[in-house]
């Protein structure tokens, strides 16, 4: 299934409003706002997404949410590699 450029957009807007909102001390098995809520909210528009793409995502994402600086290229990067080629 190929999924359209504008929900790569979407996963990543998604994800660069998490990182903003993270909070170290959130916990990540919480009932309430915790960092796995936060990666399937991001992951939310690519739902139709391989399960290993799915796996490599989350990871990244993951890591953008908790440090964006050190992790943002590594997401672009697959998310480039998993995205459509652009229409030309």
């Amino acid at each position: 299934m190929t999924i359209p450029q504008e929900q790569f957009d979407d996963l990543l807007s998604r994800t660069a409003l998490a990182s903003l909102f993270y909070y170290p001390e959130v916990a990540v098995d919480d009932d309430g706002p915790n960092l796995r809520n936060d990666i399937a909210y991001c992951l939310e528009p690519v739902a139709g997404i391989a399960d290993e793409d799915a796996k490599r995502l989350r990871v990244a994402i993951g890591r953008v949410i908790t440090n964006p600086t050190a992790h943002r290229s590594d997401l672009l990067a697959l998310v480039i590699e998993l995205a459509p080629p652009p229409a030309e």
